[in-house]
């Protein structure tokens, strides 16, 4: 084979990792506007506490902001778990153009790379689903402010 033909096979390669990188870019979006919106929902809340509420509204804000900083800090771990599964998947790109172009074996090292990724990506998607369930558990509405379907 020529090297251009080789070059050829290690896009070919490559590809399917770019295609994951294009998904967990995704989810870091996802996950960093979740974060901002908990953020200016906390700076809401910590605003209304400048206003003199009454001691049972400072109860109900004190309740909110904890649940938002449990949500923060899974938001937080799932963003560090999907740039590090990314991080992993660029350095699985790169492997493969090293290993070509200095005619070296790095099947192990990719491999173990592809597998943190994954693992990480797992890690994050977990958070993401505890973020979420958090998120869904506080949310009530008043039954009386639902509208009730005509018969």
């Amino acid at each position: 084979m020529n090297e251009l033909s080789d070059l050829a096979h290690i896009i070919e390669l490559a590809v399917a990792p770019v295609f994951l990188l294009a998904g967990i870019g995704a989810f870091l979006n996802v996950m960093a506007s979740r974060l901002a919106r908990i953020v200016d929902r906390s700076r809401s809340l910590e605003a209304r506490c400048g206003e003199d509420p009454d001691e049972m509204e400072i109860e109900r804000i004190r309740t909110e902001l904890s649940v938002l900083d449990k949500r923060t800090a899974y938001a937080q771990r799932a963003i560090f778990l999907f740039s590090f599964a990314a991080l992993m998947v660029c350095l699985v790109v790169a492997a493969f153009f090293i290993g070509a172009f200095i005619n070296i074996t790095l099947a192990a090292p990719v491999a173990l790379m592809f597998i943190a990724a994954m693992f990480a990506m797992i890690g994050g998607l977990t958070l993401f689903l505890m973020e979420i369930s958090i998120a869904t558990r506080i949310l009530r509405i008043r039954p009386e402010l639902f509208v009730k379907p005509n018969a």
